[in-house]
C-alpha cells in the first residue's frame, strides 16, 4: 500500500496507534489527524488508518460517517456553521442563514467555487448565551447579525484571523504532552532507556 500520510503525521499516527491497549481505539485520533493534514478524509487516507488500526476501510468510513466534525468530501479552507437550533433560531438564526447564504453565493452543504468556504446548518453548537452561535472551524466567532457576518467573511478571507482559526481539519494547535505514555515510551523507561 502507497503511504498517503506525510512521514512526520505517519510517525504521529504510530505513536497514536500506541497510546492504546488495542489499536483499533486510535480510529478517531487518526480520523482527525489525516484530516489535519488534507482537510477531509479521502480514500487514501481511509484506507491507510485502517491499515494502522486493524480493521477494514468500511470501519474507518462508518465511524466517520456518525461524527459531523469529519468530513467525507472536499470542504472549504472555512466551514462556518450557524447553529439554527431553539435559542438561536428565537434570536435570528434562520434569517442569518438566508444572508449567508446570498453573501456567499452558495446553500447550506455547499462550497464556494474558490474553496474558501462551506456552509453548514448545525445543531446545537453549545453556545446558547451567544445566540445565533456561529463557528468557523469549530472556533466560536458568535453571535453575529448579517453585518457582523460580512465582516467576518471578509476578515477570513484577507488571512486577517489565522491566529485564531486555524484552516478547517486542524481540530487541536498543540500536542498532547500529558497523559499517559505509549506502549513504546512505558517499555523504554522500564527497561531504563
Amino acid at each position: 500500500m502507497t503511504a498517503h500520510l506525510t512521514a512526520a503525521n505517519r510517525a504521529r499516527a504510530e505513536a497514536l496507534v500506541a497510546l492504546y491497549p488495542r489499536p483499533r481505539s486510535a480510529l478517531i485520533p487518526l480520523c482527525h489527524l489525516a484530516q489535519s493534514q488534507d482537510g477531509w478524509l479521502c480514500g487514501e487516507a481511509i484506507e491507510e488508518i485502517a491499515e494502522l488500526c486493524g480493521v477494514t476501510a468500511s470501519d474507518v468510513y462508518g465511524t466517520a460517517t456518525f461524527y459531523d466534525m469529519l468530513h467525507l468530501d472536499k470542504v472549504g479552507r472555512h466551514v462556518i456553521a450557524i447553529c439554527t437550533n431553539i435559542a438561536c433560531l428565537l434570536a435570528g438564526a434562520y434569517e442569518l442563514v438566508d444572508h449567508a447564504e446570498r453573501h456567499l453565493g452558495i446553500r447550506c452543504g455547499q462550497t464556494t467555487e474558490d474553496g474558501e468556504f462551506t456552509l453548514e446548518e448545525a445543531e446545537c453548537l453549545a453556545g446558547c448565551d451567544a445566540a445565533p452561535c456561529v463557528q468557523v472551524n469549530h472556533r466560536f466567532v458568535g453571535p453575529l447579525d448579517p453585518d457582523g457576518f460580512d465582516r467576518l467573511v471578509a476578515e477570513l478571507a484577507a488571512g486577517k484571523r489565522r491566529a485564531e482559526i486555524p484552516p478547517h481539519g486542524v481540530l487541536c494547535r498543540i500536542e498532547r504532552t500529558v497523559g499517559l505514555p505509549g506502549a513504546e515510551t512505558t517499555a523504554r523507561s522500564r527497561a531504563g532507556d
